[in-house]
């Protein structure tokens, strides 16, 4: 488990928390969800685990806008949240990474960082400052002209998660970041996925089927 120390009293408040309470989602008869209900708080690293097919990515999709729920409800610092879209939920503090990489191929990693800050109202002086930060805090400030689609795979995922920090979340959903990483580069990955906990002070669900990576960060373990 990580070696942080769970989140304060402070940090569970309702304010500082992201919430599903009894969701499900079907499609079309066939249950991907059933009655699932989950905390994270502020400065936590949770593991969401399960076999394939258990609803893992659903469940982020529900809970970052992506998808509707058919039932339950979602709240995000003490708010309910449940029919909000993605684009509100992430200027209200909470951001995800992707399985497969959303950047725009054709632009540098700064410029995708930069772009990412555009969606909660970030531009000029301040997207840059923000870009500077986040490409030295992430070990990218080498790669900061290189276009997206010539990045080694663990850069690539790097830039991920700069494109969600990039809009200072409250909580950060992370749907297999390390996928297609070789095993050398885990632990390194393990130490980013660290920095967002410690240095951003933010709540991290993590999905990923590396046990190593699970078990060498998260502080709880949620199992579907």
């Amino acid at each position: 488990m990580g070696s942080s120390a769970p989140a304060s009293e402070l940090e569970r408040r309702p304010e500082e928390t992201l919430r599903a309470s009894a969701v499900s989602r079907s499609f079309e008869g066939v249950r991907a969800l059933q009655d699932v209900t989950l905390e994270l708080h502020r400065h936590e690293v949770v593991g969401l685990v399960g076999p394939n097919g258990a609803g893992k990515s659903t469940l982020v999709n529900v809970l970052t806008g992506f998808d509707l729920p058919s039932s339950g409800t979602v709240e995000l610092r003490g708010r309910e949240i449940t029919r909000w879209s993605a684009h509100r939920r992430t200027r209200s503090g909470l951001a995800r990474t992707f399985q497969h990489s959303r950047s725009f191929r054709a632009l540098s990693v700064r410029e995708n960082i930069e772009v990412a800050a555009l969606g909660v109202g970030v531009r000029g002086r301040e997207a840059r400052r923000r870009a500077d930060a986040l490409l030295e805090r992430l070990g990218l400030t080498d790669l900061a002209g290189t276009r997206a689609d010539a990045l080694a795979q663990g850069d690539e995922r790097r830039l991920g998660v700069a494109r969600a920090l990039v809009t200072e979340p409250a909580f950060v959903l992370m749907d297999e970041p390390a996928a297609g990483l070789p095993e050398a580069e885990v632990p390194e990955f393990v130490e980013v996925v660290r920095s967002v906990r410690d240095d951003h002070r933010a709540g991290v669900l993590l999905i990923d089927h590396n046990m190593a990576l699970v078990m060498g960060v998260c502080d709880r373990i949620h199992v579907l």
